[in-house]
């Protein structure tokens, strides 16, 4: 099974960059779908439709990614000690981690969120979820620094 896996490595290290960036799409989408969903008055059409499209966003893309991201994440460490190549003792990759589980949190953070919003629960100001918007982004910068340069 582990040849196999290591014949695929590279089809598994694309599916794991695909999703990551599906996974980037939606952390950046939900907090802007929260600000005009905040904009909305209490209880009109217009609060039904962003609490569906925020449910939609979480259920069809966010969450599925962020599955998939960790399933082929967790699946390359496996092969590359089967290859040779044991990435999980590198310092590089334990940063890596550090911040994809705060990008988890985060992501739980924004689905509990969507739930208060679809409860009528307003509880931040669109200016604090405009700046919680740019949390993902400087994730990203983070953990490409740290793949790509490598740098302990």
């Amino acid at each position: 099974m582990l040849d196999v896996l290591s014949n695929i490595y590279g089809w598994i290290l694309a599916g794991h960059v695909i999703f990551v960036i599906f996974w980037m799409a939606g952390l950046f989408m939900l907090p802007r779908f929260f600000v005009y969903h905040q904009e909305s008055e209490a209880g009109s059409a217009e609060d039904s439709a962003w609490v569906e499209r925020e449910k939609r966003l979480l259920k069809i893309i966010l969450t599925p990614s962020m599955i998939t991201v960790w399933l082929f994440g967790l699946l390359m460490i496996v092969v590359s000690y089967h290859i040779g190549r044991p990435i999980l003792q590198e310092g590089w990759l334990h940063a890596k981690l550090l911040m994809v589980i705060l990008l988890s949190g985060y992501h739980g953070w924004m689905a509990a969120y969507a739930k208060k919003l679809a409860r009528g629960e307003r509880a931040l100001e669109g200016k604090t979820l405009r700046l919680l918007n740019e949390v993902p982004g400087l994730a990203a910068a983070v953990i490409v620094v740290l793949v790509i340069v490598k740098p302990f």
